[in-house]
C-alpha cells in the first residue's frame, strides 16, 4: 500500500497484455481489407497474446487470476441492479460485470483469431496451410483414377463455399469484437465516474484506490 491508501492491483504481465491487445487489435482491424501479410501476423501476436493471458490468469497474481473475477450470474445480476440503484460497490479488482466483459472480450477475439487462422489456412498460408495441402492431395488422387472433370469442380465448389462461411464468420465476430470494446470502454468511463478515479491511468500504473466497499470482493 502507498501514500493515499492506493494498492497495486495490475500487475506488468496484465498492464502489458492489455495494451499490446489494444495495438494488435486497432492494427488487425484496420488492415483487414488492406494488407493482408500485416492482418495476418497481427492476428498471430493477438492469439499468442491470449494464449499467455490464458496461462497467467490461472497462474498469475492475485488480481489477474480468473478465479478473482469470474462471479456467479447471481451476483453479477445483483451488481447490475445496483449500478442502475446507484448503490454498487467498489472493487478493487474487476467487479461482476466487468470480470464477464474480459471473458466475453477473450472469447470472442479468440473466435475472431481462429476462423482467421483458418481462412488463412485455406488460401495456402500460415501454420493451416500444410493441413490443407493434405485435404487437396487425397481428393486430386481419385479424381486422377476415377473421377471426371464435373466432380472436379463439384469439390471446388465446396471448397469456395467452405472459405466464404469462414470469412463471414470471422467477419461477424471482428465486428462483435469491436462492439464489445465500445461497450467496455463505456464501463470503464462510467465506473471511472462511479469510483471517482482513473481507470484507464490504473491500467497505465498499475495502482488503484482501495476503500472499505472493497472488502465485498472474494478471498
Amino acid at each position: 500500500m502507498t501514500a493515499d491508501n492506493q494498492v497495486k492491483v495490475w500487475d506488468l504481465f496484465v498492464r502489458t497484455f492489455h495494451w499490446s491487445l489494444v495495438t494488435f487489435f486497432v492494427i488487425s482491424y484496420l488492415s483487414g481489407d488492406e494488407w493482408d501479410e500485416i492482418h495476418a501476423y497481427s492476428g498471430y501476436v493477438i492469439l499468442s497474446l491470449i494464449t499467455l493471458r490464458l496461462i497467467w490468469g490461472l497462474i498469475g497474481s492475485k488480481y489477474a487470476r480468473f478465479s478473482q473475477f469470474i462471479y456467479s450470474p447471481t451476483t453479477t445480476i445483483n451488481y447490475a441492479k445496483s449500478v442502475l440503484g446507484g448503490t454498487a460497490k467498489h472493487y478493487i479488482g474487476h467487479n461482476p460485470l466487468g470480470g464477464w466483459m474480459v471473458i466475453a472480450l477473450l472469447s470472442s477475439i479468440s473466435v475472431t483469431g481462429v476462423t482467421g487462422l483458418m481462412v488463412y489456412g485455406e488460401q495456402g498460408h500460415g501454420p493451416l496451410a500444410s493441413i490443407k495441402t493434405l485435404e487437396l492431395q487425397a481428393p486430386n488422387l481419385i479424381s486422377d483414377a476415377q473421377a471426371d472433370d464435373d466432380e472436379h469442380e463439384e469439390h471446388k465448389g465446396k471448397e469456395d463455399d467452405e472459405n466464404e462461411w469462414l470469412e463471414e464468420i470471422h467477419e461477424l465476430f471482428a465486428n462483435f469484437s469491436v462492439f464489445l470494446v465500445l461497450l467496455h470502454i463505456a464501463g470503464v468511463l462510467f465506473s471511472s465516474v462511479h469510483e471517482k478515479q482513473n481507470l484507464p491511468r490504473a491500467m497505465i500504473y498499475g495502482y488503484k484506490r482501495s476503500d472499505n466497499t472493497a472488502d465485498s470482493e472474494k478471498q
